[in-house]
């Protein structure tokens, strides 16, 4: 099914074309005129637009410069009446992918449609891989060109520029805020406020009066009335991280902020509008939630208009390597350092289950970063100890091994000498050099 927006001035042969495409299972959208078209391409992305060339004051050649402008994968068709070919071919030049003249059978339109929204979604695969696509829709730091982030990155694309609710669902450490934002980025409410709030982090009674505001008077220490954060979020969007920790009686409250986009403060009857898009996320299972009396079935199903549910990173081990190289980038920065991956490290981070996901990688490979000296390679033994649970379960003292051959690499890095950084450990000097002689430890300083 491809998202089409049929743009003529003809209501009979909008609405026929309309039908035609409908009946093949596709999304249809109609513009009367070409200013109306403008405005919905400026609303959604589109994979085909079909627009008659000869309109009113903006014509068909005034639409496809301005798709072109706005959405740049998107495909056009123009449609030519007898004695209009050349002007056909001037819009082929301009960067349609193909004209159909009138009258038309319903077999040379489909055959047209399916040809364009082929090269719309081969372009769009690679398209969304490069850099430049990814600076556009501010998409810098979601990594990784397999099959789940394509279909993810698409979809963010398509319903961004809507207002529609989302609900984002994975395990931890995916990147549901990442993806919240970029929803935001690329909506019409960009230049307004995002507003995360973190439903896990705060106890219930001031979660109510941290969303919703109170009243002067309205419980010991209300002194002034204050505003909550869904007023200060008006003309944005708000983001619930970990909506299943509310409780059933404050989800009740958040389903008429939902659904009827308003609000009263705590100690106040007032309804107060809102103007919020919401998007929520969370790490459970809400469909066992809901099973278990412990989140509202009508909360759910104002939230799940549009779900992103995000790929596990074992879902998508070829992203390993690309994250990796991202991750080390970045962590080389913050700390003005100039380090690699040893060879075969790679190999075994692919292997890796990780439970923590993209978030674990990241502060592996930070770790790996402020463990390893300048122009060295940063070894397996270098990051946490899970990534070797694969040669079977480890002793007490193997543990403890690690833990301090990585405690005592980090006070090396850190400490202007040798005695610093075994002041800073607790230990002697002597104590210290005898634990790096059996650990295996190169000395950075080179002198005691």
């Amino acid at each position: 099914m491809a998202r089409i927006l049929v743009v003529d001035d003809q209501k009979n042969m909008r609405t026929t074309l309309s039908i035609m495409l409908r009946s093949a299972g596709h999304d249809v959208a109609e513009a009367k005129d070409g200013g109306d078209a403008c405005e919905a391409v400026d609303d959604e992305v589109y994979d085909l637009v079909i627009t008659d060339l000869r309109m009113g004051k903006v014509d068909g050649i005034d639409v496809l410069r301005h798709v072109r402008e706005v959405s740049p994968l998107t495909e056009i068709i123009v449609m030519t009446a007898y004695g209009t070919i050349e002007t056909a071919v001037e819009a082929m030049r301009l960067g349609a992918w193909d004209y159909i003249q009138k009258p038309f059978t319903e077999d040379e339109l489909f055959i047209k449609v399916d040809k364009a929204l082929e090269r719309r979604w081969l372009s769009g695969e690679f398209s969304l891989l490069t850099q430049e696509f990814k600076e556009r829709y501010g998409f810098e730091n979601i990594i990784g060109r397999s099959r789940p982030i394509r279909d993810v990155l698409t979809r963010i694309i398509k319903i961004a520029p809507t207002d529609t609710t989302v609900l984002i669902t994975g395990d931890s450490g995916t990147g549901k805020e990442l993806i919240a934002k970029a929803v935001h980025v690329n909506s019409r409410r960009a230049d307004r406020p995002f507003v995360p709030i973190n439903c896990a982090a705060i106890s219930e009674t001031l979660l109510e009066s941290e969303l919703f505001g109170h009243a002067k008077g309205s419980f010991t220490g209300a002194v002034s009335t204050r505003k909550g954060l869904f007023e200060e979020a008006s003309g944005g969007t708000f983001f619930f991280d970990e909506i299943a920790e509310t409780s059933p009686s404050l989800q009740a409250k958040l389903l008429r902020a939902v659904q009827e986009r308003e609000i009263r403060r705590i100690g106040d009857n007032k309804a107060i509008p809102v103007d919020v898009r919401i998007i929520a996320a969370t790490n459970q299972d809400l469909a066992r939630a809901i099973r278990e009396k412990t989140f509202r079935e009508d909360l759910y199903y104002r939230l799940n208009v549009v779900r992103f549910n995000l790929p596990a990173l074992r879902e998508r081990p070829e992203d390993i390597p690309l994250l990796v190289e991202y991750f080390l980038k970045k962590a080389s920065k913050k700390m003005s350092r100039s380090v690699r991956i040893a060879k075969g490290v790679m190999e075994r981070l692919t292997t890796y289950d990780f439970p923590g996901n993209v978030r674990e990688l990241e502060n592996m490979i930070e770790q790996g970063v402020a463990l390893t000296m300048e122009g060295d390679e940063i070894q397996l033994a270098d990051l946490l100890p899970e990534p070797t649970s694969a040669e079977g379960p480890q002793t007490l003292d193997a543990i403890v091994a690690l833990a301090e051959k990585q405690a005592i690499r980090a006070a090396l890095v850190n400490c202007a000498s040798t005695d610093q950084a075994a002041d800073s450990l607790g230990l002697s000097p002597t104590t210290l050099w005898r634990k790096m002689k059996k650990l295996k430890i190169d000395n950075p300083h080179r002198k005691f």
